[in-house]
C-alpha cells in the first residue's frame, strides 16, 4: 500500500501536527477573549482573601462583597461561555493554510475540474500538485493572538494580575478558610474561629534580608540581624492572646493590644500566649563594625599630587569614610620660623572614594587629593582613615606618620618664597620676619631673579606683608598674603616663560635637582616627561624659526665646531637617564646629564632671526616698558616706606621698622637716592634733612611726572598698530598713564595713601600693557614664516637640514661616539635593537611610531 502513496498523500499526513497545535492555539485564543473577565474577578477575589482584607472588614460588608464576587464571577463565567465557540478542524485547517504562500493545503484538496481526460492538461496539475505539497510540507502552527488590550482598554486584567502577585508574596493561604467564616453568618470572622495572631519581622534595609512572616515560619531558633523590627497583631475576644518578649528594651504598657511593635536589639524570647500560640527563641546576627587600612605605599607626583591606595571592608556595606591629616607637632623641627607656636588649625579631612557601582561589602580604592597649598605640606602629620556602616559602627586604621604631601619646589627661590609662606601660615607673629627674609631674598635681583614679573609681583606682597605687620595683620590679609606668595612661587617654579631654550634649560636644573635631593620614581617620571616636552618644543622652535647664517656655519665647521646629534640619539639618552635615575645611579645619570646639556649647548643654530634680536625696536619697546615698570615699583616702594614714618616719626627715615631701601643701606639704594643728584647717605631719606615730610613727597611727585613723560614718548613710538594686541597695549598703557597722573597729584597734595592706590593701579596697568604687547609682537612674528621657508629652503640646497645638520649621508651622526658614552658598542646595539623590537611590539604606542619602529628594524 506503501508504494500507491502519492507526495499528496504524504503532505496531507504532514500536516497532522500542524493543524492539532494550530487547533490548539485557537482554543486557547478563544478561551483568553472569552473568559479574561472572569480571570480577572477570580484573581482579584483570591488576592484580597490572602492578604487578609476580610479580616480588617465588619462582617456584613465582607458577606455583602463575598456576594458581589460571587455574582461577577457568575456572569463573567455566563460571559465567557456564551462567546466561546470550539474551533473545527476545517477553521484550523484554513488558519494553517492561510499562513503558507499560495494557500497549498485548499490546493491539495481539490480535483481537476477541467482537462482530465488530456494527458498534457493532467501532467500540469499534477505538476502544481508535487509543487503545492512540498510547500505544505514546510508548515508550521499557526501562531494565537491572546491580545485582548482592544477587549480590555484600561488593562483591569494586569491590575488582578498584579494584586496576585502581592498577595502571593506578602499574604498568606491560611486566610482562606476565614471566607467560610463569614459565609456561615455565625457573627464574626475570628471570634467563630477563636483568637487569631499575624506577625512579621523586618531586617534593617542595609541588610538586604527579606522580611518574614512569622505564621509560616517554625517554632524554635530564628536568627534576625540587630535592629529588625517585630509587628505582632492579635485577632478575637481582647485578652484572649498576649505577647511576652525579651528581645527589645521597649516596654509595652499592654501586652494584650491589638498591634505591638518591637526592636531587637539583644537575644531573647519572643512568645505569643493563648490559644494557638507560639514561641521563637530569637538569636542577634552579628553586625560587625567595618574595617579600613592601608594598600600601599604613599605615592607623590613633582606637582603635589598624593594617591593613597587603601582597602574596606564590612559584612554588609561600608556607606561612608574620611581620611583624616592632624599635625604632628612633636616630631616638628621648632626652628626658625616654627620656633613660635602654630595658630590652631582644624584637621584635615577629606572624604575617601567608594565604589559607584559594585558591592561595597569589600573593595579597594585609592585616596588622591592636592593638598600642596595647606600650611602643613610638608610638615610631619598623622594620616588616620575612618570608615563607617549602615548601622553607625566605625572602623578606623593605624595612624600613619608621614610628612604631607605637597609638590615640590626645585628652584632655590621658588622653595624660599614657599618656604616663608609656610612661616606665615604657621603664626601671624612671623609677618615681621618673613617681610625682612623676603626683602633679604630679593636684595640685588640682578643675575638672581630671572622673571621680573614675579620680582614686581613680590615686591607688592612685601609691602603688603610690612603693612599688615604695622597696621595689625588679619586672618583674611594672611590668606591674601600666602595665596599670593604661592602664585610667586609657581611661576618662580614654572616660569611664564615664552622662549622654548629657556624652559628647556629650567627642566634640565629640575631634573639635576631632583638627582640630587633624591626623588621618588613618580617624580622622576613627572620630570623627565618635562625634559622631554621642553626640548621637542626647543627642537620645533630652531626647525621653524631659525635662518642659518651661511657664513658663520661655514667658518665654525672649519674650526671643528660642529656638533650633530639625531633625535633618535636624544630621546634614547634620555631613557638611559631614567633608567639609571630609577635604579638610583645617580652620579652615573648626573654625568649623562651633564653630556646632553653640552650636546644642547652645541647645537649650532643661529640667533636674532627676522630681525628681532634685542637691538630691534620692538625688542627696545619692551625693554623700556620694562625699565618703566620696574621705576614705577620702585617710587612706590619709597612712598610706602614715606607712609610707614608718618606713623614712626622717631625712626630714621628710609628705614622704618625693618624696612631698607633696595640696596640694602638705611634710606640709600635705588628708591630713596634721589634723581641721581645726592651722593650715598645724603638722600631725601637720610636723617635729620631739612623739609623731611613735605620735601620727600615733592620729590617723589617730580619723579612722578617725569616717569609719566616717559611713558607718554613710549607710547608714540609702540609697535603693534593697528590689530587687536596692539590697541589692547595701548589702552592698557593709557590707563596706566592716568593712574600716574592721579598718583602725582595725591602726592603733591601729600595724600600717601591715594598715591599708593594710583600707583598700584598703573603698575597693573602696565603689566597688562606689555602682555599684549608680547602677544602682538608674537603675532608678528608668525606673518613672517615666509622668509622663515625660505631660508629652510636654502639650507636644504645647501645639504643641510633645518637644525644646521649634514643631510648628505645616511648614517650615524657624528656625536654617536658620545652618546654611547665610549662603551661596548657591541653590546649598545644589542640593547638598542632590544628595546626596538620591545616597543614595535607594543600595541598601546601609536600605529605611526610602530611603523617608523619595524621600518628601523628592517634596516638595520
Amino acid at each position: 500500500m506503501s508504494g500507491n502513496r502519492t507526495p499528496k498523500d504524504d503532505a496531507l499526513k504532514g500536516l497532522a501536527w500542524p493543524l492539532r497545535l494550530t487547533r490548539a492555539g485557537m482554543v486557547a485564543e478563544r478561551a483568553t477573549k472569552a473568559f479574561w473577565p472572569l480571570w480577572s474577578v477570580l484573581m482579584l477575589a483570591i488576592a484580597l482573601v490572602m492578604l487578609g482584607v476580610q479580616d480588617f472588614t465588619p462582617p456584613k460588608l465582607a458577606m455583602a462583597a463575598v456576594a458581589v464576587f460571587a455574582l461577577a464571577a457568575v456572569w463573567t463565567l455566563v460571559y465567557g461561555l456564551r462567546r466561546f465557540r470550539w474551533p473545527t478542524e476545517g477553521e484550523a485547517r484554513e488558519r494553517l493554510d492561510a499562513t503558507l504562500p499560495g494557500r497549498p493545503i485548499t490546493a491539495l484538496t481539490d480535483t481537476q475540474a477541467i482537462g482530465a481526460d488530456d494527458a498534457a492538461s493532467q501532467a500540469v496539475w499534477k505538476a502544481h500538485v508535487a509543487r503545492m505539497a512540498a510547500r505544505a510540507k514546510g508548515a508550521k502552527p499557526a501562531p494565537a493572538d491572546l491580545r485582548v488590550s482592544a477587549k480590555d482598554p484600561y488593562a483591569l486584567r494586569y491590575v488582578a494580575a498584579l494584586a496576585l502577585l502581592v498577595a502571593l508574596l506578602f499574604g498568606s493561604l491560611n486566610r482562606v478558610q476565614t471566607v467560610a467564616d463569614i459565609a456561615s453568618g455565625a457573627g464574626g470572622t475570628a471570634m467563630a474561629a477563636g483568637p487569631s495572631w499575624e506577625g512579621w519581622v523586618e531586617p534593617p534595609a542595609y541588610t538586604g534580608k527579606p522580611s518574614l512572616y512569622l505564621n509560616d515560619l517554625p517554632q524554635g531558633d530564628l536568627s534576625v540581624p540587630k535592629g529588625s523590627r517585630i509587628t505582632v497583631r492579635l485577632y478575637g475576644k481582647v485578652g484572649s492572646l498576649t505577647v511576652r518578649q525579651t528581645v527589645s528594651d521597649e516596654i509595652t504598657e499592654d501586652a494584650t493590644a491589638v498591634s505591638q511593635e518591637m526592636t531587637v536589639t539583644k537575644d531573647g524570647v519572643l512568645a505569643i500566649e493563648g490559644q494557638g500560640g507560639a514561641e521563637w527563641q530569637i538569636a542577634l546576627l552579628p553586625d560587625l563594625p567595618p574595617t579600613v587600612r592601608f594598600d600601599g605605599e604613599l605615592k607623590r607626583e613633582a606637582r603635589g599630587v598624593m594617591k593613597q591606595p587603601f582597602a574596606a571592608s564590612d559584612d554588609y556595606a561600608v556607606v561612608r569614610g574620611t581620611a583624616e591629616f592632624r599635625l604632628d607637632l612633636e616630631t616638628v623641627d621648632r626652628r626658625y620660623g616654627l620656633a613660635v607656636d602654630p595658630e590652631e588649625r582644624d584637621p584635615v579631612v577629606l572624604d575617601l572614594p567608594l565604589p559607584i557601582t559594585g558591592s561595597r561589602a569589600e573593595f579597594t580604592e585609592e585616596l588622591v587629593d592636592d593638598l600642596s597649598e595647606h600650611p602643613w605640606s610638608g610638615l610631619p602629620v598623622t594620616l588616620t582613615l575612618t570608615v563607617e556602616d549602615a548601622s553607625g559602627q566605625t572602623g578606623r586604621s593605624e595612624a600613619m606618620h608621614m610628612l604631607m604631601p605637597g609638590r615640590r619646589f626645585f628652584a632655590p627661590l621658588a622653595r624660599a618664597v614657599v618656604e616663608q609662606r609656610r612661616d606665615l601660615l604657621w603664626s601671624r607673629q612671623n609677618g615681621a620676619r618673613v617681610a625682612q627674609v623676603l626683602r633679604a631674598v630679593t636684595h640685588r635681583p640682578e643675575g638672581f631673579v630671572r622673571n621680573d614679573s614675579a620680582y614686581l609681583m613680590l615686591r607688592v606682597a612685601i609691602r603688603r606683608l610690612e603693612a599688615g605687620v604695622a597696621f595689625g595683620m588679619t586672618p583674611e590679609l594672611q590668606d591674601e598674603i600666602a595665596a599670593a606668595l604661592w602664585d610667586i612661587a609657581l611661576i618662580f617654579e614654572d616660569g611664564s616663560l615664552a622662549d622654548a631654550k629657556e624652559r628647556l634649560h629650567r627642566a634640565q636644573e629640575r631634573l639635576a635637582e631632583a638627582m640630587k635631593n633624591g626623588a621618588s620614581k613618580e617624580e622622576i617620571e613627572d620630570l623627565m616627561q618635562e625634559l622631554r616636552d621642553a626640548t621637542k618644543d626647543y627642537m620645533r622652535q630652531l626647525a621653524e624659526q631659525q635662518r642659518q647664517n651661511g657664513e658663520q656655519d661655514q667658518q665654525q665647521a672649519q674650526n671643528g665646531e660642529t656638533f650633530e646629534f639625531t633625535q633618535e640619539e636624544l630621546q634614547a639618552l634620555m631613557d638611559r637617564i631614567q633608567e639609571l635615575m630609577e635604579e638610583g645611579r645617580m652620579e652615573e645619570a648626573a654625568d649623562l646629564m651633564q653630556r646632553m646639556n653640552e650636546m644642547m649647548e652645541n647645537l649650532q643654530m643661529a640667533e636674532n632671526q627676522n630681525g628681532q634680536g634685542e637691538g630691534s625696536p620692538d625688542q627696545q619697546s619692551m625693554e623700556d616698558l620694562k625699565d618703566t615698570l620696574r621705576d614705577q615699583q620702585g617710587l612706590s616702594d619709597e612712598a610706602f616706606r614715606d607712609l610707614q614714618e608718618q606713623f614712626n616719626p622717631n625712626a630714621n627715615r628710609g628705614e622704618s621698622g625693618q624696612n631698607r631701601g633696595e640696596s640694602g643701606g638705611q634710606g640709600e639704594g635705588r628708591s630713596h637716592t634721589g634723581q641721581g643728584d645726592q651722593g650715598q647717605g645724603g638722600g631725601e631719606g637720610q636723617t635729620g634733612q631739612e623739609g623731611g615730610g613735605k620735601g620727600q613727597s615733592e620729590s617723589l611727585a617730580d619723579r612722578q611726572q617725569a616717569l609719566r613723560d616717559e611713558l607718554r614718548r613710549q607710547e608714540n613710538g609702540l609697535p603693534g598698530a593697528g590689530t587687536a594686541e596692539g590697541d589692547a597695549a595701548r589702552e592698557a598703557l593709557e590707563r596706566a598713564g592716568r593712574a600716574m597722573d592721579g598718583a602725582e597729584q595725591a602726592l603733591r597734595d601729600g595724600q600717601l595713601a591715594e598715591a599708593l592706590d594710583n600707583q598700584a593701579e598703573a603698575l597693573e596697568a602696565l603689566r597688562e600693557g606689555m602682555r599684549n604687547l608680547g602677544d602682538a609682537l608674537a603675532q608678528n612674528r608668525q606673518q613672517d614664516g615666509s622668509q622663515q621657508g625660505q631660508a629652510q629652503t636654502r639650507d636644504q640646497a645647501n645639504g643641510r637640514d633645518p637644525l644646521g645638520r649634514d643631510n648628505s649621508g645616511r648614517g650615524s651622526s657624528a656625536t654617536q661616539g658620545d652618546v654611547l658614552l665610549n662603551g661596548d658598542v657591541r653590546r649598545r646595539a644589542q640593547e638598542l635593537l632590544k628595546e626596538l623590537r620591545r616597543r614595535s611590539g607594543d600595541r598601546s604606542r601609536p600605529e605611526i611610531e610602530r611603523d617608523y619602529l619595524k621600518r628601523l628594524l628592517d634596516k638595520y
